[in-house]
């Protein structure tokens, strides 16, 4: 059960390899957030395992909460794209919390496979980026379902 972990994070173990040689997380790879005058957003998350890049889209209305959403709907579709389509991600809410002088963002997810649902929640101390943030509170939420869904594969 190992955590998808953001870029700029380094753990103890190094690169991520596991003992037999394998990385066991994915690598948030990119994020691209953008407005248009008309007031439609859209973002784009790349996530990357071994030499792949598995990326998301999402597009939506602009609004203070919108773009939260539309940012945390592409991170689903880029893990998405990196199970096939073998774990299903669904969200069910997401919300921007000021806490200890700090910006947090909360996501909660469903997330389906086979016949199991689980209601997922992850949180990201977004210090500047409250949008790329919301991207990587979705990958916290996921960590546990991914790294099984890793060790599976």
């Amino acid at each position: 059960m190992t955590p998808v972990i953001p870029q700029h994070r380094v753990s103890g173990g190094g690169d991520g390899a596991a003992a037999h040689g394998r990385r066991e997380r994915l690598r948030f790879a990119d994020f691209n957030f953008t407005r248009t005058p008309s007031g439609q957003c859209s973002a784009e998350v790349s996530l990357e395992w071994e030499t792949t890049i598995f990326v998301g889209r999402a597009i939506g209305q602009s609004s203070p909460l919108g773009d939260f959403r539309v940012c945390a709907e592409a991170a689903m579709r880029a893990l998405e794209d990196f199970t096939r389509d073998g774990v299903r991600f669904d969200l069910v809410g997401v919300k921007h919390v000021r806490a200890f002088d700090s910006n947090l963002i909360v996501v909660a997810v469903m997330a389906r496979q086979d016949a199991t649902t689980q209601r997922l929640v992850g949180c990201y101390l977004a210090e500047t980026d409250t949008l790329r943030g919301a991207a990587m509170a979705v990958l916290n939420a996921t960590n546990r379902v991914l790294g099984d869904f890793i060790s599976i594969g």
